[in-house]
């Protein structure tokens, strides 16, 4: 990578959630320096003026956007024309205002939520928009949807750079640890560490522990963002994941390990398992020359470590 190119100029909308600082982190770390973020406080993003009088002004060479509305099943079920609408929002404004100002090269980032519920596994980029969604995010996914399709038609239209990856279950530094919000592998993170400072009881999981889930370290994700800067993708959509899954029952074998926790699990089988696998398909993203580093345990293991520096700012940690 020329020096010149280390001075491009790389706005990452989003860059305080966990997976834009991840990107920020791995830019930095690779030498670029002329990096812009902006709080929430600081851009609007859902405020198409405001959108575009920051592009005007900044004129950034390339947009990372990894900026999004999430929640859990909870808040997409009571929410949902926040979920479709803000999430339309902030991306239009982001992507619209970077094709007409000039901008060359736009990453955007969703998520494998976008894929059909019922679609066949390893789930591949064909599979988009071929059956129905997973109702309890849909209108999330029907968002990024939209966000893909509009980088894909800019592409076809107007020759531009612009690309979509979509990553798997992602956890690392800067992750939600809220018990009531949070994403599975923090979650019960959290309860194992807690249950270990109450003298190790027992943790109580939800299902069978049979399903089988996907997991990336963020930090990979990042290299994967930063892979695509770096290079012409040559096509509009990428899984990017780790290509291999666990088992649920695993997934908590590990974390137990890795905190220390010494008492049992107990699976509450009166409690849902939801779908049996969810792995994507990451050959196209492979045949391009990028795979991910990061094993589980040792992904876990760097995660509780950033979990214990952060605890005392972490929201609502007590013990169980």
């Amino acid at each position: 990578m020329s020096l010149q190119k280390k001075k491009l100029k790389i706005y990452i909308a989003g860059h305080r959630g966990m997976v834009g600082s991840a990107v920020w982190r791995s830019l930095e770390s690779k030498g670029y320096t002329n990096l812009i973020g902006k709080t929430s406080a600081d851009l609007d993003l859902r405020n198409q003026q405001q959108v575009f009088e920051f592009y005007k002004q900044e004129k950034p060479d390339v947009v990372i956007d990894a900026a999004a509305k999430v929640g859990g099943i909870l808040a997409n079920n009571n929410f949902p024309y926040q979920f479709l609408m803000e999430n339309m929002q902030i991306q239009n404004n982001l992507i619209d205002g970077a094709l007409k100002l000039g901008v060359e090269k736009f990453i955007f980032l969703g998520s494998s939520c976008i894929y059909p519920k019922y679609a066949p596994q390893p789930l591949k980029e064909t599979c988009l928009l071929t059956d129905s969604l997973e109702p309890t995010n849909e209108w999330y996914a029907i968002a990024k949807i939209s966000g893909v399709k509009a980088c894909e038609a800019i592409r076809n239209q107007f020759k531009k750079d612009y690309v979509s990856l979509m990553p798997t279950n992602l956890y690392g530094y800067f992750d939600n640890f809220d018990l009531q919000t949070s994403h599975v592998l923090p979650a019960m993170l959290r309860k194992f560490h807690e249950a270990k400072i109450n003298n190790h009881a027992a943790v109580v999981l939800w299902g069978s522990g049979s399903p089988m889930r996907e997991f990336l370290f963020v930090d990979d994700l990042a290299e994967a963002v930063v892979f695509a800067l770096e290079n012409k993708l040559p096509e509009h959509l990428y899984n990017v994941g780790s290509g291999t899954d666990v088992t649920i029952k695993e997934l908590a074998q590990t974390i137990q390990k890795v905190v220390g926790h010494k008492g049992n699990i107990i699976w509450d089988a009166s409690k849902p398992d939801g779908t049996p696998r969810k792995l994507m398909d990451v050959s196209k993203m492979q045949r391009l020359g990028w795979q991910y580093k990061t094993a589980l345990e040792e992904g876990v293991e760097k995660t509780y470590a950033w979990f214990l520096e952060h605890i005392d700012s972490i929201k609502e940690v007590k013990l169980i």
